[in-house]
């Protein structure tokens, strides 16, 4: 069985491991790998996350700077004007989980001051040294994720000695960093960062052993979908890669994920139910009381 965490989100403790959490990519800028410019106004990009929502979506992650391989940054002032209306648009309309996709503590600040639950930073606190503080003064929860350099360079020849000492340690010295700010450990997430300076080959052997990440004594995140891992191992270009997405979230399910980032919400809330089924868990139906109970408490 995989073991149960209860996070705690601004003020909230809800339960994690019961049954995989679904967590909804919805990208709000012009140069995201899969769906970049797909929600160019926050109507659109309100309208898709409630989508999410009734496709299953525990949490809906929102990101206004792209960090796909060779993305280049963008400025505070833009990412907040592409995220902070669709944060109070989600706000004002469903009581789901929030997350904000950020490097940046006054992005940061203001999208939680909106109304956003969750910081995922995809840095764990290196590109800001104010991010900490900021998680930790309004209570929120955050995704700690190991990323190899920069999203500008990390897919130029990353190499490791070992894998996974290399990743644990990492996210050891940055679960360090988050306490040492008053960040408690029931408030994170850790995440491998599959697809973040990593060889096609490491991705697959991350997958294969996620479990290596039980001894953080953290919920983890696992974001596999649709990247060009699974692109180069079936042939496929980014628009056919939905039944590889599938897969590897059910392996990775099957290895200990606690959550899936995913963008097909509908397809993947299904298959991890199935999963969580077979390996014991409480999926499907059962366990939709105690989600809107959590979400609304």
């Amino acid at each position: 069985m995989r073991r149960t965490y209860v996070l705690e989100v601004k003020g909230r403790s809800l339960t994690v491991g019961l049954r995989t959490w679904i967590m909804g990519i919805l990208n709000v800028t012009p140069d995201s790998f899969s769906d970049g410019g797909a929600y160019p106004d926050k109507e659109k990009a309100v309208e898709r996350g409630l989508e999410m929502i009734e496709e299953g979506a525990d949490v809906v992650d929102i990101g206004g700077e792209s960090t796909r391989p060779g993305a280049r940054p963008v400025s505070e002032d833009e990412e907040m004007e592409r995220i902070l209306p669709v944060v109070r648009g989600l706000r004002k309309s469903a009581p789901v989980l929030i997350s904000v996709d950020t490097m940046k503590a006054a992005v940061a600040e203001a999208a939680l001051e909106a109304g956003a639950d969750i910081i995922n930073d995809v840095s764990a606190f290196r590109f800001d040294p104010r991010m900490a503080g900021v998680v930790s003064g309004r209570g929120a929860a955050v995704v700690l994720m190991h990323m190899k350099g920069t999203p500008e360079t990390m897919q130029s020849d990353p190499r490791y000695a070992d894998l996974f000492d290399e990743i644990r340690w990492f996210l050891k010295d940055r679960i360090e960093e988050a306490r040492s700010a008053g960040i408690g450990r029931g408030r994170i997430i850790v995440d491998p960062g599959i697809g973040f300076g990593k060889s096609p080959d490491d991705n697959l052997a991350l997958i294969d052993n996620l479990d290596f990440l039980e001894e953080l004594g953290c919920p983890v995140l696992a974001g596999a979908s649709r990247k060009s891992f699974i692109g180069k191992a079936l042939g496929l270009p980014v628009t056919e890669r939905l039944e590889g997405s599938i897969a590897a979230g059910v392996l990775s399910i099957a290895r200990g994920a606690h959550i899936l980032r995913v963008h097909d919400v509908r397809a993947m809330r299904r298959a991890a139910d199935m999963a969580d089924a077979i390996l014991g868990g409480n999926p499907g139906n059962a366990a939709d009381g105690q989600k809107r109970e959590e979400h609304a408490g």
